[in-house]
């Protein structure tokens, strides 16, 4: 599968890493780290779990730190579709819209899970090429809420050398996703484009903002983009 240009969205707290951009090999990141560590014991958790991405499939150069960081900070207590926690994946869209309707959900599904109050984030689009071995998942790992299939069919995929999934969006009827395993699937340099807040009312995400815009673009509770 090849896609001249995916979306992706983002939280704009993620700081990039110098590591990634560095002139190092790939293969020597880990020695570097450590050495590193010596003098920044926080340098380990800025970078993440190097061991997730194996040296071949590492990205290295301008703008790597936005697409590693995607598989080198996993966690258990951040399960998505196509994945329990235990590796990371990079989501994105065939189109803007897309990108919008998935964020818009998480960004809401976090909110109410975690009882904030009213308030605004901010968010930032990615754009890159994508180029891989994807694959169709089955229809019953499209579920709107359950993605205890999905997150097997994921892991037997990547067990087995996709690259990724290619499917339907679930949050944006006529669009396409993907879920991509590997970083070297994601091409270099990536396009930081468009900045946005979304506006979280206590109860739902209402409305967005395109930075730069003069106006709020409003959410309809049944439609929601």
């Amino acid at each position: 599968m090849k896609w001249a240009k995916a979306h992706r969205i983002i939280r704009t707290i993620y700081p990039p890493v110098d590591l990634f951009e560095d002139l190092a090999p790939p293969e020597d990141w880990e020695i570097l780290v450590a050495a590193e560590a010596r003098c920044n014991p926080r340098i380990r958790d800025t970078v993440g779990n190097l061991a997730l991405v194996p040296p071949a499939r590492r990205l290295a150069g301008p703008t790597a730190s936005l697409v590693m960081a995607a598989f080198t900070h996993v966690s258990k207590a951040r399960p998505s579709r196509f994945s329990d926690g235990a590796y990371g994946v990079w989501y994105c869209g065939d189109r803007l819209e897309v990108a919008l309707a998935e964020t818009a959900y998480h960004f809401e599904r976090f909110m109410r899970l975690t009882q904030e109050p009213p308030g605004d984030a901010d968010f930032r689009e990615l754009c890159a090429a994508l180029n891989g071995n994807f694959v169709p998942p089955p229809p019953d790992c499209l579920d709107p809420e359950d993605w205890r299939k999905g997150q097997v069919f994921g892991r037997e995929a990547r067990v087995q050398g996709k690259d990724g999934v290619v499917y339907p969006s679930v949050r944006y009827p006529g669009g396409m996703a993907a879920a991509v395993f590997w970083p070297d699937c994601i091409a270099l340099p990536v396009a930081q484009a468009r900045q946005f807040r979304y506006h979280w009312d206590g109860a739902r995400m209402t409305r967005y903002l395109v930075h730069g815009a003069r106006e709020w673009v409003p959410i309809n509770e049944n439609a929601p983009l």
